[in-house]
């Protein structure tokens, strides 16, 4: 037999996925901020990873054995250090569908109250714009038209709206206009279906849809070029710099970029 066959017969004879083995590893209140840290696409050093996490360097070292067994997490030796990252988008839609999912700890202290203002104003979700800027983005692009099919509202009552539908419930897609408007600002044609579904994801501090795929993974990408966005000093937080306020709004509400 040989080894294709039998990994092919390996899998046909496998059973249900092991749900409870992975999600273990999310139950750890320590490896959860561990990933969420994880959770804006950088690469972080343990010793960061230990601060976000509140416990040692050593302790946090089994934590990251644990999310390294599970497949959660990688790591790349550079140096003397070695740097985590979540394994995959998937990881971080677990993280998303989760936190939508979960109830909010009570607020008790001035850092706790700092970095929740930080996370819901504005985020990376994984490599995508959340949080409220991001709802803002949408809906801007919703109004000009250059994104049709739904109105960025979260609608639990459809049944094809629900908070971990990972953007399968919508079928937003991008219009001509919308095309050739964020082609001029930058944004790679590869990206700039008009045919294929949009996906998004429902915010879980907005409980509204923002833009995700690889055209919100553009659109960010974008941001961040310009100096529109910048990364804050609360992990996932992002700041909508002055230029980018008013660069956001001459993109939308002028129609697009004037080519030079």
């Amino acid at each position: 037999m040989t080894g294709q066959n039998a990994s092919t017969e390996a899998e046909a004879q496998s059973g249900e996925p092991d749900i409870a083995s992975v999600a273990s590893a999310f139950a750890d209140p320590r490896r959860a901020r561990v990933l969420m840290a994880l959770a804006d696409g950088r690469a972080l050093p343990a010793g960061r990873l230990a601060e976000e996490a509140g416990v040692s360097a050593s302790t946090v070292s089994n934590h990251l054995a644990v999310l390294l067994g599970r497949g959660l997490v990688t790591v790349q030796q550079q140096g003397r250090h070695r740097y985590y990252r979540l394994a995959g988008d998937e990881v971080e839609g677990v993280l998303e569908a989760l936190a939508a999912l979960a109830p909010r700890t009570p607020i008790t202290s001035l850092r706790q109250h700092t970095r929740a203002h930080a996370v819901r104003t504005a985020r990376t979700c994984y490599r995508h714009l959340a949080g409220q800027a991001g709802v803002d983005f949408f809906q801007r692009i919703l109004v000009a038209e250059w994104v049709v099919g739904g109105d960025g509202r979260h609608h639990p009552e459809t049944g094809d709206d629900e908070l971990s539908s990972a953007g399968k419930g919508r079928q937003y897609r991008l219009t001509a206009v919308g095309a050739e408007a964020l082609r001029r600002w930058g944004v790679a044609p590869a990206v700039l279906s008009t045919e294929r579904p949009l996906r998004y994801c429902v915010d879980w501090t907005e409980q509204a849809h923002h833009l995700a795929g690889p055209l919100g993974t553009a659109i960010t990408d974008r941001l961040f070029e310009l100096g529109w966005i910048v990364r804050g000093t609360v992990p996932r937080s992002v700041t909508v710099t002055p230029s980018g306020v008013r660069g956001i709004a001459a993109l939308v509400e002028g129609g697009g970029p004037v080519d030079e």
